[in-house]
């Protein structure tokens, strides 16, 4: 037989390489359109609904993903490192998985039910009215990253990709129908963004029963296989929900809806910045599970700093531009979120650290001790807010964000050597990395001749 016909197309360490750039790089364009989609819509129902229309809508949108992602028990996670360590089962455990989703969105609706009353008190009762119909599509987000982290454990990122376009673009469609029809209210709008998962999400069933064919078989012993893993990353995933959404959740009890519209605009321009972390994140995980634990600790060093000089980079020039960016895109009622914004922006660069390196101690089958850790430090979040958000504003959300991430980040850094008996990684880039990075871009998009770059080390080696 020609050698070509038996040969594997991942054979050569340069075309492995590629193979990961390429995932991350495919990855990074993903979460970039959608920041673009994100700014686009965050444009439309800022301009039109106003600082307390937009105020009244992030009160009603939040709790579906909030809920259901702090109650995720760790699954998302626990399904891609089961998949990559016991590819055989891949058919009960994502079985299993996608019904624990179901059953876990089942008690985020049943919390947010009972407690939305008293928690947004100060909204008008239409508003809590819509805030609990729309908790109905908890189940779509529970599905959405149960199935996205079954599909990339397949290094099937274009799947995910796409999974993860649709819904913003869906959601762009639907309220610019609104918005011509002169429709757009914060509860038309609230209908745009919730149910906009429908679609996406059918078509993430079919594309996972083509390759899993799930099945409730063995359902006992793939829960338990997936609550092993699950229940000591659980730290880790309720640390990235909880970064990204507790403020939220606090500051929408504490702040007015004017003030409450003011700061979602602030911390939307600022999550932009997740693009570079959450695209390494995506990739660097399913490919480090079952690598020797020095290849771990390079891969995901190297993976932090290069992502961060990027989040960085991008970071400095939203601080710079932020009070014209907020007056220009959202109107001049938001320039007063300057200062938020830049505190948003240096938390946002630092949470991105800490969750690149904590996908060391994942790979390695160690999630146990970074949950501690972080959660640790995530806990300072809520007497900080507390304290700040009542007499310093959305200002005291900022300050409160950022002391609690930078405890993290350092908790992190320490438990390497405590724990793992690693040294600390080096947290500031070298000219290796840039090299890298360059080398990557060129080969990838075939700039120069191979001849003339020289072989990179590889993020996967």
């Amino acid at each position: 037989m020609p050698r070509f016909l038996n040969e594997s197309p991942r054979t050569t360490p340069q075309m492995k390489h590629l193979s990961s750039a390429g995932a991350v790089l495919q990855s990074i364009g993903a979460k970039l359109l959608v920041v673009g989609i994100n700014v686009m819509t965050g444009v439309i129902t800022a301009r039109k609904l106003q600082p307390t229309g937009r105020g009244e809508l992030a009160a009603m949108i939040l709790w579906p993903v909030f809920l259901s992602s702090i109650l995720t028990l760790g699954v998302p996670s626990a399904l891609t490192f089961q998949l990559k360590s016991n590819p055989r089962a891949g058919s009960q455990l994502t079985g299993a998985a996608l019904l624990l989703a179901i059953l876990t969105s089942g008690i985020a609706m049943v919390v947010g039910f009972l407690f939305m009353q008293s928690w947004i008190a100060q909204y008008p009762p239409r508003i809590v009215l819509f805030a609990r119909i729309f908790l109905l599509s908890a189940p779509l987000t529970s599905l959405l990253l149960v199935g996205r982290a079954a599909l990339e454990s397949q290094n099937d990122f274009g799947a995910s990709n796409i999974l993860l376009v649709c819904t913003p673009s869906l959601t762009l469609l639907c309220l610019l129908a609104l918005l011509a029809a002169h429709a757009l209210t914060p509860y038309t709008a609230g209908i745009a963004y919730v149910p906009a998962g429908l679609a996406p999400v059918a078509w993430m069933m079919r594309r996972l029963w083509r390759k899993f064919q799930p099945s409730l078989g063995s359902f006992q012993e793939s829960a338990k296989l997936l609550f092993s893993y699950g229940i000591r990353s659980y730290g880790i995933d309720l640390c990235g929900t909880m970064a990204l959404y507790v403020d939220q959740a606090l500051v929408v009890r504490v702040l007015a809806p004017k003030m409450m519209g003011i700061y979602v605009v602030a911390l939307s321009l600022s999550r932009m910045l997740n693009a570079f972390h959450t695209s390494v994140i995506m990739v660097l995980f399913p490919k480090a599970v079952s690598q020797s634990p020095d290849t771990v600790r390079e891969m995901t060093s190297r993976a932090m700093r290069m992502s961060t000089v990027l989040t960085a980079i991008v970071g400095a020039i939203i601080a710079i531009l932020g009070p014209q960016a907020l007056s220009v895109l959202y109107g001049a009622e938001y320039r007063t979120a300057s200062t938020v914004l830049r505190i948003l922006v240096l938390e946002v660069i630092l949470s991105g650290a800490t969750l690149v390196l904590s996908q060391t101690f994942m790979a390695l089958g160690r999630p146990g001790v970074v949950t501690a850790l972080q959660v640790t430090g995530l806990i300072l979040t809520i007497p900080l807010m507390v304290l700040l958000v009542p007499r310093y504003g959305i200002v005291g959300a900022g300050i409160a964000l950022l002391l609690s991430t930078t405890s993290r980040f350092i908790l992190v850094l320490l438990s390497f050597p405590f724990f793992l008996k690693m040294q600390v990684p080096k947290f500031l880039p070298t000219a290796q990395d840039l090299n890298y990075m360059t080398s990557t871009v060129f080969k990838y998009f075939s700039l120069f001749p191979d001849k003339d770059l020289q072989p990179a080390q590889e993020l996967d080696s």
